[in-house]
């Protein structure tokens, strides 16, 4: 379907076999892998092809964990690449590139990210229903589409209402807190958002705002995933001595909550 732009898979990898699910875990959220059952560790230094920054940011270990949860077979991406470390778009999308390879056909996103809309708050758990790309890059850049198609995928319900109302409903069925709806916003960083870019954002109806998640998505529906994103609001955007190790620190606070939520939603996939 995704001509010129799907991988394949790489030798390290082929012996795992397919695996029907894909799990990118955000900022401090590492410790969500321990779901995955009768696992096996790659580092992504053992991934040909994937791109590796000088080091990682910390709460993003760079393992991929392949094996099973409730007889699901899923790949648990600890930790993501950036734009903002100097990589492409298309790079920051090389693990769900990779994913699709490996005969995935559902994405479940994680994120920490700044809250921007007033009722969000510090600890909340928020599912996106859309985004606003503002970091000029998109990873289908140069991609001319598959074999007798068009570049020009569709983004409406990019992020999949029959997978969010299942996540609502896994939530409340473990007395999870999920809120439903939120518009993410998609800044470059490395660097903090300003209070006016605070503002601009929330001018143009977002909820959250971040540095990550976009780039994936696109490439998720360009390859014809259906996809799923949760984002753990850290902190108020723009908020006086805000810091990474403070994101962390949060992120820390909610594994456990994520990791009994991711779990609750892999058990009911069909």
């Amino acid at each position: 379907m995704a001509d010129g732009f799907a991988l394949e898979v790489p030798r390290a990898l082929r012996q795992h076999g397919p695996i029907g699910v894909a799990v990118v875990l955000g900022s401090g959220f590492a410790d969500v892998a321990d779901i995955v059952e009768r696992q096996r560790s790659i580092s992504y230094a053992d991934i040909a092809g994937f791109p590796l920054p000088p080091r990682h940011v910390l709460g993003h270990p760079g393992n991929l964990i392949v094996g099973e949860v409730s007889g699901v077979r899923v790949g648990v991406f600890q930790g993501r690449i950036h734009c903002y470390q100097g990589f492409s778009a298309a790079d920051v999308a090389f693990p769900v590139r990779l994913a699709a390879a490996m005969g995935v056909r559902t994405l479940i996103v994680t994120n920490a990210a700044g809250g921007v809309a007033p009722e969000r708050s510090p600890g909340d758990l928020v599912l996106i229903c859309d985004h606003i790309n503002l970091a000029c890059a998109n990873p289908l850049t140069g991609w001319e589409g598959p074999a007798g198609g068009t570049p020009f995928v569709a983004m409406r319900d990019a992020y999949d209402p029959a997978l969010r109302q299942l996540a609502l409903e896994a939530a409340a069925d473990n007395d999870i807190p999920l809120a439903d709806g939120g518009v993410y916003a998609w800044l470059l960083g490395p660097n903090f958002e300003t209070p006016a870019e605070v503002a601009m954002v929330r001018t143009m109806g977002a909820d959250l705002v971040g540095m990550s998640t976009v780039p994936e998505v696109i490439a998720a529906r360009a390859l014809g995933m259906r996809v799923l994103a949760l984002s753990h609001v850290t902190n108020m955007a723009a908020a006086p001595g805000l810091s990474h190790a403070e994101v962390l620190e949060m992120g820390c606070q909610a594994v456990g909550r994520v990791r009994r939520l991711t779990l609750a939603i892999l058990q009911r996939l069909p």
